[in-house]
C-alpha cells in the first residue's frame, strides 16, 4: 500500500546552480547530497515539512538522467512514493498488469530500497517505490 508522496525527483544539468536556486526557492538548504553510483547519477535533497525534492545529475554520459536530459531537458523525472513493504507492491502491481523496470529492488539514494514503474504503463509518469532500509 502507498502511504505517501515519498519525493518528487528533478533533472537538472547543474547542480551547484540547482542548488543555489532550489535553496533560494524553498529557503533551506540541501540536507544531503548523495552519488548513486549504480545509476551514475548524483543526487541532492531538500526537505520542507513533510514534501522532498530529490535533484539529480548525471556522473556519466550513459546514465538514464543523461538520456532523459538529452532528450527531455531538465524538468520533472519522477514522483516517488513511500511503501511499507516493496516486495508486496510489487507483487500487487504486477498482478495489476504494471511493468517493473526493475522487479527487484535495489540500493537507492537517501537509504531507499527502489523499484520503477514503466512510464508506458502510468500515463507517461515514471513512479519509483522506495521502502526505507532498515
Amino acid at each position: 500500500m502507498v502511504n505517501k508522496i515519498e519525493h518528487i525527483g528533478i533533472a537538472v544539468k547543474n547542480m551547484d546552480d540547482a542548488n543555489v536556486l532550489f535553496e533560494k526557492m524553498l529557503g533551506v538548504p540541501s540536507y544531503k547530497m548523495e552519488a548513486v553510483e549504480s545509476e551514475g547519477v548524483l543526487t541532492s535533497f531538500f526537505q520542507t515539512g513533510n514534501n522532498k525534492i530529490e535533484l539529480l545529475v548525471a556522473t556519466n554520459p550513459e546514465s538514464p538522467i543523461a538520456k532523459f536530459l538529452e532528450k527531455k531537458g531538465e524538468g520533472i523525472h519522477h514522483i516517488a512514493f513511500d511503501v511499507d513493504n516493496i516486495e508486496a507492491e510489487i507483487i500487487r502491481l504486477k498482478n495489476e498488469g504494471f511493468v517493473l523496470i526493475n522487479e527487484v529492488p535495489k540500493k537507492g539514494a537517501d537509504n531507499k530500497w527502489v523499484v520503477f514503474l514503466h512510464p508506458k504503463n502510468t500515463n507517461g509518469v515514471l513512479v519509483e517505490l522506495c521502502q526505507e532500509i532498515k
